[in-house]
């Protein structure tokens, strides 16, 4: 049965939801426009408002003529090429701080008007935590491209997206706990078979990150084999003896997981969805599963089509939003067979 009484603060949880989606939305483009490094100084409060005249966009241009982007890669832009890519990393960074706004302040009003449990409250510090350590990987992996190597380390990248994930996911689920108050468990088994193909999918998604960060996906745009009839041909010069470094470091192992593990996650989630077939399942859970099953099947049609037309921005972007929606049907779904 459906809660109401707590209305609002379900409301003011599933904003948060589309506003982290909205972000990561937004850092997608920024990636694939490869933006990340325009705005090579972080100023919490100030860096609010971008440059508003010639000046101001003459020093922040000056600044990142500072910085080996510019020196190794962009040497020809004009301002003009900069504002673009500029526009990107500042609108990232705004939807961040405002997200941290919206966080907050209608949490403390919450919580001054008693309208929250101690148990929500608990969820909530958590939530809080997880968008703060989100903004500090934020800033974490700028600083990683700002050195000697003009782009951002892959590993950072995928620590500041993954925690993106799984701060929706947990926001997602803790606004689904005063959503549906009660819950009824099928069975334990079927419980952690759902369990293990949300584990599978965090992991499916750190490797996606992978492949953002190394631009993996511009290699080996083939489908269903890699190269030449081959599974897989390294491009990458990788130490000595360390094959395994070829499957985090090195673009074709990594994108070798990515494209495996995609069938893996398919066929987690087909299992899911036939194991239901013989189950006596409310409305919610047989809608969960069902668009479990049919969001899978899209996801894993647009990662070939991504890589066979090598990443095109908006079918990258697509192909990232379609993954929020897999673990937010993954999400609901767990949630709707767990006790």
């Amino acid at each position: 049965m459906t809660q109401t009484k707590n209305k609002k603060v379900i409301y003011w949880l599933l904003t948060g939801c589309a506003l982290i989606f909205i972000m990561v939305v937004v850092g997608g483009i920024t990636r694939l426009t490869h933006s990340g490094l325009s705005i090579s100084n972080y100023k919490l409060i100030s860096g609010t408002l971008p440059p508003v005249n010639d000046t101001e966009w003459t020093m922040a241009f000056e600044l990142y003529k500072q910085y080996p982007e510019y020196q190794k890669i962009n040497s020809d832009f004009s301002l003009e090429d900069f504002k673009d890519i500029y526009f990107w990393e500042w609108l990232h960074r705004v939807i961040g701080r405002f997200i941290g706004i919206v966080f907050l302040l209608p949490f403390l009003y919450f919580l001054l008007k008693k309208q929250l449990s101690k148990a929500t409250v608990k969820k909530c510090l958590l939530l809080l935590f997880l968008g703060g350590f989100q903004g500090f990987l934020g800033w974490y992996m700028v600083k990683s491209g700002l050195v000697d190597n003009p782009d951002v380390s892959h590993y950072r990248l995928a620590m500041h997206l993954t925690t993106a994930f799984i701060t929706f996911a947990y926001t997602l689920w803790v606004a689904l706990d005063l959503w549906y108050p009660n819950k009824k468990q099928i069975n334990k088994r079927f419980r952690n078979l759902i369990r293990f193909g949300l584990g599978i999918l965090i992991v499916q998604i750190i490797w996606g990150a992978f492949v953002a960060g190394l631009d993996a996906g511009w290699v080996h745009n083939h489908w269903p084999l890699m190269n030449d009839g081959k599974l897989i041909h390294e491009t990458v010069t990788v130490e000595q003896n360390s094959t395994w470094k070829n499957f985090v470091e090195g673009k074709s192992g990594v994108q070798f997981i990515h494209r495996y593990l995609a069938y893996i996650v398919v066929a987690i989630i087909g299992l899911i969805w036939y194991k239901t077939r013989k189950i006596a399942l409310s409305l919610s859970q047989k809608n969960g599963v069902n668009i479990l099953l049919g969001l899978v099947l899209l996801q894993f049609i647009l990662g070939v089509f991504t890589l066979i037309l090598q990443v095109p921005v908006w079918l990258g972007v697509l192909h990232q939003v379609v993954a929020f929606f897999l673990l937010a049907a993954m999400t609901f779904t767990l949630h709707r067979f767990s006790k």
